[in-house]
């Protein structure tokens, strides 16, 4: 006979990596509540409750807006793959590994992708983006990262949108670590496409993207030669579940639903503005707190997102065992460094939940100890 475990009870975490941050008791309650169907009349109302309020947090307008159903790389996917067709140019600025990750997204439903920048944790340069455009003026999009949690960088949007709109070039954007943390405008900043993920600053548990469609995005859609050839995240066709129609698509995940609903209503009572500010002067607490110690910040000074800090570990500090320690002995998480940056960096992130000071606190107590050996 085999025997069953016991229950799973998770340890007790200060969520202090890229992601996911830690999630209010609200959002966990809202979770527990009954199960209804994807199709229940109660389960449209809360989509639309829900479609608004992502709405304000993007500012936007754009009528096709919604949670895909999928973590942050479903969202990119579903951006890249309902704009882009097989032959169609796209321009990705490259700063960091999910950068380059939009990039092979891309390369794999067809497009001729053009690299713009390429090294990690420097900021693209709007004039090389218009310059690439000047180069390939057929380009259909131009792909960019708003907050690189590779390499803690923050690229500036609203140059590149103007540039974009000027030349006729669909604008791309990953919010999925800025969404709630630091100011996104997503019709202010020209942005066609502006996908995220509810882990993050929105502080949900893992499993949503939330994404938005302009108008030209849209129009672009309509005039596809043939469907995407992804079926389950194709967006005319979850319109029309989202949307009026209310016609089944898949089976939507109503208590991730249920979760994101109320983690977006604690956003909006916390406020836009005053939740950017927590982030920016909280984010600044960390990193002074961090440099303090000896750990040096990888993006330039201007270029730094406020949530999350990738910094060089100072000299002689080993990462792999310093963040198991800090794991086993202070119950803290931070992510170490990804691809070339793998052992040199430590990703720290407080974002959405995780922002606060109590997280930074408990943090220099365990680096002290750390580094007193």
């Amino acid at each position: 006979m085999t025997e069953i475990p016991d229950r799973f009870e998770p340890p007790e975490r200060f969520l202090m990596g890229p992601g996911p941050s830690a999630v209010n008791p609200r959002v966990l309650r809202a979770m527990a509540a009954p199960v209804i169907g994807h199709l229940d009349p109660a389960t449209f109302d809360m989509m639309n409750e829900l479609q608004d309020m992502l709405r304000q947090i993007f500012r936007t307008s754009n009528d096709l807006t919604y949670p895909v159903s999928g973590t942050g790389t479903a969202g990119m996917e579903t951006a890249l793959a309902n704009v882009l067709e097989p032959g169609d140019v796209a321009i990705a600025l490259v700063s960091g590994m999910f950068a380059e990750r939009m990039r092979e997204i891309a390369s794999r439903y067809g497009a001729d992708v053009v690299t713009v920048g390429g090294e990690w944790g420097v900021p693209v340069d709007p004039r090389d983006v218009a310059a690439a455009l000047d180069q390939h003026p057929n380009a259909k999009a131009v792909c960019a990262v708003h907050t690189e949690t590779s390499t803690g960088l923050r690229q500036p949007l609203q140059e590149i949108g103007r540039i974009c709109a000027d030349r006729g070039a669909l604008f791309l954007v990953d919010a999925v670590a800025s969404l709630g943390g630091m100011e996104v405008d997503t019709d202010g900043w020209g942005i066609d496409v502006c996908y995220s993920g509810s882990q993050k600053c929105l502080s949900a548990p893992p499993g949503l993207a939330p994404i938005t469609f302009s108008d030209r995005a849209f129009a672009a859609m309509e005039a596809r030669k043939k469907p995407p050839s992804t079926f389950y995240l194709d967006a005319m066709l979850i319109r029309r579940y989202v949307g009026t129609e209310r016609l089944y698509h898949h089976t939507a995940p109503v208590s991730m639903l249920y979760a994101l609903h109320e983690a977006l209503r604690l956003v909006l009572e916390e406020g836009l503005e005053a939740r950017w500010r927590r982030h920016e002067e909280i984010g600044g607490e960390l990193l002074a707190m961090l440099e303090e110690r000896g750990f040096r910040p990888v993006p330039p000074e201007g270029y730094r997102a406020p949530q999350l800090a990738c910094v060089w570990l100072p000299e002689g500090f080993e990462d792999r065992p310093n963040r198991t320690r800090l794991l086993q002995e202070f119950g803290i998480e931070v992510a170490g460094g990804l691809g070339q940056f793998a052992g040199k960096v430590w990703r720290v992130g407080v974002m959405g939940e995780s922002c606060n000071r109590d997280y930074v606190k408990a943090l220099a107590e365990g680096l002290d100890q750390l580094l007193a050996g």
